[in-house]
């Protein structure tokens, strides 16, 4: 299905995504006592994006399934299997609608000073040379201060898949050079705490990519309160209608689309297909 221009996107009065995603574990032996994680639902509401229905499926009998929010809102469920044969899958399915223009979430001033979108964590502490770069381009106009940050970010990392992993930290992927956009979203987020602007990680879809995307929500002040505006390092520029946020955390680790444990020497192999068809009016 060929997918909107982007331009067709942001000229739209209305949009429904349709979201379809399938994770198949295989094991080359039987495992037991699985219990997995999955934040894949995109929230009832963020910003002007507003989730109509989904679903959820696992293939495996005897799943036991539970459904919470987490600190930041975030729809996480957990599945925990007494045994699985060779393979499990899981199937999500949602549908989300979005009206109007404005992507910027409105928070509460509380935002602003938020120790979570604050603090430093293992993947987003900023070492001397990120603290260096801080604070040459910091200034009073935050979100100047997060346009710069975003551009740097752009020419600082060169994107290549496979040199990096979920363990590599804002600083190692500075020193390297290389990465994918989830080091991308690490770097810039250290780069906003060290100067004291608050900044969350954002997973979700960029229409036409296969896989998950990641990008950055800056939160600057606003007569309502606060907002988060959207960037995305990876690429250069603000994230817009052809994004669809699941999750907003501290980091990569708050909010990771699928992970989990088990029991057994059986090896696992991860196969992801992700489908978003999109529907303008």
């Amino acid at each position: 299905m060929t997918l909107p221009s982007r331009s067709e996107i942001q000229r739209a009065r209305r949009l429904t995504y349709v979201l379809s995603q399938r994770f198949r574990y295989t094991y080359d032996g039987p495992v037991r006592d699985l219990d997995h994680r999955l934040v894949v639902v995109p929230p009832r509401r963020h910003g002007d994006q507003h989730r109509r229905r989904h679903s959820i499926t696992i293939s495996a009998a005897g799943a036991r399934t539970t459904h919470r929010r987490d600190a930041a809102g975030n729809s996480v469920l957990r599945a925990r299997v007494p045994h699985v044969h060779d393979h499990i899958e899981f199937e999500v399915e949602a549908v989300v609608e979005r009206a109007g223009p404005v992507t910027d979430v409105l928070l509460p001033a509380s935002a602003l000073t938020d120790p979570r979108l604050l603090g430093a964590t293992r993947l987003t502490t900023a070492d001397p040379a990120i603290r260096h770069l801080a604070a040459t381009m910091d200034g009073k106009d935050r979100l100047a201060v997060a346009e710069r940050f975003c551009d740097y970010v752009h020419d600082a990392i060169t994107y290549e898949f496979g040199v990096t992993s979920v363990t590599t930290t804002a600083a190692e992927a500075l020193a390297a050079g290389r990465g994918v956009c989830q080091d991308s979203a690490h770097l810039m987020i250290a780069l906003c705490r060290a100067v004291g602007l608050p900044a969350r990680y954002v997973s979700g879809h960029l229409l036409g990519e296969g896989g998950t995307h990641a990008w950055v929500e800056a939160v600057v002040a606003d007569p309502a309160g606060a907002r988060a505006v959207a960037f995305d390092p990876c690429n250069a520029r603000r994230a817009g209608r052809d994004y669809v946020t699941v999750a907003t955390g501290r980091d990569y680790t708050d909010v990771a689309p699928t992970s989990g444990s088990y029991f057994g020497t059986a090896r696992g192999t991860l196969t992801a297909t992700k489908r978003v068809a999109v529907t303008l009016i």
